[in-house]
């Protein structure tokens, strides 16, 4: 254990960091949304994760997303494992550099228990939570995040017992282009639905 996890040890009892430490999260999409609730994640002592995405870092990411200028060109996934290991080098992230379909979503997520819808399109998004909610997994969905201001308008809905959504389920980021204010408060609040999900229950 580094001296990052002895300090997280101390805040939150052996008990519930090992529940932390233990549990494995799948994270759909490694963009705004995937890439700054991955880090929120590791920052709240998770060490286990599944990451997929099919994308390159390019500079219009930059704006918004967990990822510095001289990581342009590279694989998402490879740069956010990059970045999420100086934050704790002992985490276990597992990636998928490729598209996440209705045919391979639940393969790729299979030893996670939760996991965290982070898609841009509003198809992916419905394919992502259809196909792993039929597993029973717990999924924590984003939808509305794009512009800025009226940040207390990003809420979280408990649509189901194993169905979470966080944003303002209004604000598309088509027609209201992201910035990072927004989209962090978002991810942030899956992070800690999650975090609570997992302490709590």
């Amino acid at each position: 254990m580094n001296m990052f996890e002895e300090k997280l040890l101390k805040q939150y009892g052996r008990e519930s960091y090992e529940k932390i430490r233990n549990i494995r999260i799948g994270i759909a999409g490694a963009g705004g949304l995937g890439s700054n609730c991955a880090f929120n994640l590791v920052r709240a002592g998770f060490r286990k994760l599944v990451i997929a995405d099919f994308d390159v870092v390019s500079p219009s990411n930059l704006n918004r997303q967990f990822f510095f200028l001289d990581q342009v060109g590279m694989a998402k996934v490879e740069a956010l494992e990059v970045n999420l290991k100086r934050i704790n080098p002992d985490i276990e992230v597992k990636t998928y550099n490729g598209k996440v379909t209705c045919s391979n979503a639940t393969e790729i997520f299979s030893s996670c228990e939760i996991v965290a819808e982070a898609f841009d399109r509003v198809d992916q998004k419905t394919m992502l939570v259809g196909s792993i909610l039929k597993t029973g997994k717990f999924v924590v969905a984003g939808s509305g995040l794009g512009g800025y201001g009226e940040s207390d308008q990003i809420k979280t809905f408990k649509i189901g017992r194993n169905l979470v959504v966080v944003g303002d389920l209004n604000s598309d980021v088509i027609s209201n282009p992201p910035v990072s204010p927004r989209v962090n408060v978002a991810a942030a609040k899956q992070a800690d639905v999650i975090l609570e999900r997992v302490l709590c229950e």
